[in-house]
C-alpha cells in the first residue's frame, strides 16, 4: 500500500500551517483524497507541496507553479516543462538583477544624503568632488555583488 500523509504531518514536515495547505488545495494545486472530512495526501501530493514551496522561495507565483505542474508530461521527456522553467528562471534572474541595481542606486543616494548632512554639521560645503568620491567609493566597494 502506498504511503499517505495527513494534513498535519505535511504541515509539520514542511513547517507550514494546515491553512496554507488547504489554501493550495483551494487554488487547485493539491488534490487530496477525501474520506469523510479527512484529507488523505498521497506521495504525489507531498512532492507537489515541496515543489510549490520551492517555487515560492524562487519567487514564482502560485499560478506559475500550477502552469509548470500542468506541463508535466513524462511521455515526452517533459521538454515543454523544462523550457518553461528555464524561461521563468531567466525572467526571475533579470528581475533580481534589476532589484540589485535599484538597491545599489538607493545605497548611493543614502550615502550622498549622509555625506551632505555630515558636511552641513561640520559647517563645510558639500562639493561635486565629494559626491564623486561617494559614487567612486561605492563602485570600488559594492556591498552587493552581481551574478550574471
Amino acid at each position: 500500500m502506498a504511503r499517505t500523509y495527513s494534513i498535519s504531518e505535511l504541515a509539520r514536515e514542511f513547517d507550514v500551517t494546515t491553512r496554507t495547505i488547504r489554501f493550495y488545495e483551494d487554488e487547485g494545486l493539491l488534490a487530496p483524497e477525501r474520506r469523510g472530512q479527512t484529507r488523505i495526501y498521497s506521495s504525489r501530493d507531498r512532492v507537489l507541496l515541496k515543489l510549490i514551496l520551492r517555487g515560492k522561495r524562487l519567487g514564482f507565483s502560485l499560478a506559475e507553479c500550477g502552469e509548470l505542474f500542468n506541463l508535466y508530461d513524462p511521455e515526452h521527456d517533459n521538454q515543454a516543462q523544462y523550457q518553461l522553467m528555464l524561461d521563468k528562471l531567466a525572467e526571475r534572474r533579470r528581475a533580481l538583477e534589476q532589484q540589485l541595481n535599484d538597491i545599489r542606486l538607493m545605497q548611493i543616494e543614502l550615502d550622498t544624503a549622509e555625506a551632505r548632512i555630515r558636511a552641513a554639521q561640520a559647517g563645510k560645503p558639500f562639493s561635486d568632488d565629494a559626491l564623486d568620491h561617494v559614487v567612486a567609493d561605492h563602485d570600488m566597494h559594492p556591498d552587493v555583488t552581481s551574478h550574471s
